[in-house]
């Protein structure tokens, strides 16, 4: 039996940990950490089937946003 581990999946569980906490209990430094490993996990999904179809979700989401506002 191999069990493997996908780092993308390892470090959401990782971001979720660390923005369950308080935020008063945050300090700059921890902050820094939470945005440089979500800025990691992101450029791991994005080349993705599961990354591009989060990206197309948004992209039609903004594209309904800015629609509606207009006659």
């Amino acid at each position: 039996m191999l069990l493997t581990i996908d780092v993308a999946v390892l470090l959401a569980v990782v971001i979720v940990l660390r923005l369950g906490r308080r935020t008063e209990a945050r300090s700059r430094s921890d902050e820094r950490t939470t945005v440089a490993l979500a800025l990691v996990f992101g450029v791991l999904v994005a080349p993705t089937a599961f990354g591009q179809g989060i990206l197309d979700v948004v992209t039609q989401l903004a594209l309904g946003i800015s629609q509606s506002g207009s006659p």
